[in-house]
């Protein structure tokens, strides 16, 4: 029987991370992973490199740089004809990244000596595991004095709406679309419809989002949410709020969509559909009940604020545990767990874990939104600054668009930051470093920014909780 010191159970970044980070501190490491590529062979990175961020990401910077060509350029001087549209060679090049990507983990796996098996897992008694092999073969028994859950997370499907492939979508499928449908449906306006959507509107398609919920974005800031409810709505995507999915029906002229709303029943017929309405553990074939894995309400696996399960020596990490399921969420899990295995003292705050939707404009946050600290009975004072008064902003032409900063009315501690802004995914970060070593509001207003940059509008903002902005 096969033993190692740390045994991790899926490699996503998760996954990966742990596994990684594990062997660099000198624990014999292994990594099964189920994951088969489209080329029929195992491949490590999970749904993220293979069909989730990273292939999605790519897929958002191709459509920008068609959309900036038949809109944008003519008001830069530049005049360019016959543009034209190859999406499989679009699709060619995400694939092309997504591969690049996948093999870099399988080399730093070789670097760092972690044992990759490419094989479903299933948990035992004791500590261990039996691996059924990819492709087929005899199952092995594998002892771990330390296991590492960290199988990621599925798609949610809705009743009454099968996924087909060829018709109707998840958001996995939805990446391998080779043209552009004349009229599609997304089922759901989270993060994963925003983005899907801003893709194939840029390409084209008339998007129409069906969101059940009442309110645009609950997850962010009011103000963020309003505004950039007001921008996708500028950039044509129709964005119905409070509807009721009851079923899509493939059929000769395309797909019938049957949805309620409050004016009550209606239907709508488009060429695909896309069903987007969140994701959940995959937990399937684990054997969890079988050893007793907790898992709470939700049907997440149940852990300690260090990611420790009910069982001995097992941990869980990433999408299949508490928190929001984000790729740098699960890997900093991935860290804390395989450095407090070596015994070290580590902590993961979730409190400045940042969120970014990756839209043009990006919409990030960390922190606190009003509406928390009110329902917590908490003090604020805000600061907002518009990307309209940006210099930078201007030359870009991109000034829709907002930075705003919450700090506590007493103390004057950075409690949230939220922005819709070009490159708020890289302009978030400052905020984050901000508010893990508890900075001010005035702390990040005697900072020195850049001009001219986005980022000072960041500046700003932290000059407004004090009425003191500059530019505006």
């Amino acid at each position: 029987m096969k033993k190692f010191d740390v045994l991790v159970i899926g490699a996503g970044p998760a996954g990966y991370v742990a596994a990684i980070r594990s062997a660099q501190l000198g624990q014999m490491t292994a990594c099964v992973d189920a994951w088969v590529g489209k080329d029929g062979k195992p491949a490590l990175g999970g749904t993220c490199l293979n069909v989730g961020c990273i292939p999605s990401k790519a897929w958002l910077e191709s459509s920008e740089y068609y959309y900036e060509a038949l809109h944008k350029l003519g008001s830069h001087g530049i005049k360019a004809s016959e543009i034209s549209l190859d999406v499989p060679a679009m699709a060619a090049r995400k694939d092309k990244v997504v591969s690049q990507l996948t093999k870099g983990v399988e080399s730093l796996f070789k670097k760092n000596k972690v044992t990759w098996i490419p094989g479903r897992a299933r948990l035992q008694p004791g500590q261990r595991i039996e691996v059924t092999p990819t492709g087929g073969g005899d199952t092995e028994t594998i002892e771990a004095a330390h296991i590492i859950i960290a199988t990621g997370s599925v798609p949610r499907h809705i009743p009454n709406v099968l996924i087909d492939d060829r018709h109707i979508f998840d958001s996995s499928g939805a990446l391998d679309f080779q043209s552009v449908p004349r009229k599609l449906v997304i089922i759901g306006a989270g993060v994963i419809g925003l983005e899907l959507g801003s893709v194939w509107k840029r390409l084209g398609s008339d998007v129409i989002l069906l969101e059940a919920m009442d309110s645009f974005l609950a997850m962010a800031d009011d103000q963020i949410a309003t505004e950039s409810q007001k921008e996708f709505k500028r950039q044509g995507l129709d964005i119905r709020l409070g509807t009721r999915v009851l079923s899509a029906t493939p059929g000769e002229n395309g797909v019938v969509v049957q949805y309620q709303d409050e004016a009550g029943d209606h239907a709508l017929t488009c060429d695909r559909v896309i069903v987007a309405v969140g994701r959940k553990p995959e937990l399937a074939g684990l054997g969890a009940a079988e050893v007793g894995l907790e898992l709470d309400e939700r049907g997440y696996i149940h852990v300690d604020e260090h990611c420790g399960t009910n069982l001995p020596n097992v941990y869980a990490i990433g999408d299949v545990v508490r928190g929001p399921m984000l790729a740098h969420k699960g890997s900093e899990e991935g860290v804390m767990v395989a450095e407090r295995i070596a015994g070290q003292e580590t902590r993961l705050n979730h409190d400045t874990i940042p969120w970014v939707i990756y839209t043009a404009p990006e919409i990030a946050w960390v922190g606190k939104t009003e509406k928390q600290l009110k329902a917590a009975a908490r003090k604020f004072k805000t600061g907002v600054f518009p990307l309209a008064a940006s210099g930078r902003a201007k030359a870009m032409g991109i000034t829709s668009g907002l930075v705003k900063i919450i700090a506590d009315e007493k103390t004057d501690r950075i409690l949230g930051v939220h922005m819709i802004a070009p490159t708020a995914s890289e302009l978030i970060a400052e905020a984050v470093v901000a508010m893990e070593f508890a900075a001010s509001a005035e702390d990040l207003s005697r900072i020195v920014h850049a001009h001219p940059s986005i980022s000072e509008a960041l500046h700003e903002a932290a000059l407004s909780v004090h009425g003191r902005s500059l530019h505006i």
